[in-house]
C-alpha cells in the first residue's frame, strides 16, 4: 500500500488510466471483430463498411498509447489484404 500521498495519488491516476485503455482496447476489438465476421460470412459490402469504421479506431489507440503504432499498422494491413482477397 502507497505511504505518501503523492504515491496514493499515482496509483489513482494508473487505475483511472488503466480503465481508459481497457474501454479503448475491448472498443478496437468489437470493430475487428466485426470485420473478421463480415469476412468469415463472405458478405463484401459489410466487410468494407466495417473495415472503414475499424481503421480510425485502429489508428486512434495507436495514437492514444494502447497498442504500438506498428501493431495498428499491421491489423489495418491484414485486414484490407483479407478484404481484397474476399473481392478476388
Amino acid at each position: 500500500m502507497a505511504n505518501t500521498s503523492s504515491a496514493k495519488k499515482a496509483t489513482r491516476k494508473i487505475a483511472r488510466r488503466a480503465a481508459t485503455n481497457k474501454t479503448r482496447r475491448s472498443r478496437v476489438r468489437t470493430y475487428v471483430r466485426k470485420v473478421e465476421e463480415a469476412l468469415a460470412a463472405g458478405d463484401k459490402s459489410a466487410a468494407e463498411a466495417a473495415f472503414l469504421a475499424a481503421q480510425p479506431e485502429l489508428m486512434r489507440a495507436a495514437t492514444k498509447g494502447v497498442i504500438h503504432k506498428n501493431t495498428a499498422s499491421r491489423k489495418v494491413s491484414r485486414l484490407a489484404q483479407r478484404l481484397k482477397t474476399l473481392s478476388v
